[in-house]
């Protein structure tokens, strides 16, 4: 705060300068890492950037009572297979995750029931080992497409019984 000129005080108490810093110069993206494209690249196994997405693994811990599993599956799997699921679709909406995207994850691969047993069985095969294997995370999370991305939770609901539809060829 600056002091008036009329108020007395000693010379060690007076409002020194600041050390200027330069004006910044230009920023070009050149470095060997940076991506030419305004987007980032999609495909299998590129995985989806978006923002604050370890969240969604605290949220994750707010369904292990709910999550429904048969006698060969772990928890740690089912979880392992259906944040990457959540984060996906928070990042292809912009946002970082909530828990409507755990919900959707969850509900998509049956572990909140109602599931047909022929989902049971894929996912059982599909999740076995995923908590310990990035490909598996990633080969899960590239079975579901965009379209069923955008589905809401209840409509993912609706559809488990035909839920071929939900899942990429």
């Amino acid at each position: 705060m600056t002091q008036p000129e009329y108020v007395p005080i000693i010379a060690g108490d007076r409002v020194r300068g600041a050390e200027r810093l330069p004006v910044p110069t230009g920023w070009a993206a050149d470095r060997p890492a940076e991506t030419a494209r305004a987007m980032m690249p999609r495909g299998p196994r590129l995985g989806s950037v978006g923002p604050d997405q370890g969240y969604a693994m605290l949220l994750a811990r707010r369904f292990h009572d709910r999550i429904e599993l048969t006698s060969h599956e772990h928890r740690e799997d089912a979880v392992a297979g259906c944040v990457p699921v959540a984060t996906k679709r928070a990042a292809r909406l912009g946002r970082a995750p909530v828990i409507y995207d755990l919900e959707h994850a969850f509900t998509l691969w049956g572990f909140l029931g109602g599931a047909p047993q022929e989902l049971i069985d894929l996912r059982a095969a599909a999740f076995q080992g995923a908590a310990h294997d990035y490909w598996i995370q990633r080969a899960i999370v590239d079975q579901v497409p965009d379209e069923t991305l955008a589905l809401s939770p209840a409509v993912v609901r609706e559809r488990l019984p035909v839920w071929r539809t939900l899942f990429s060829a």
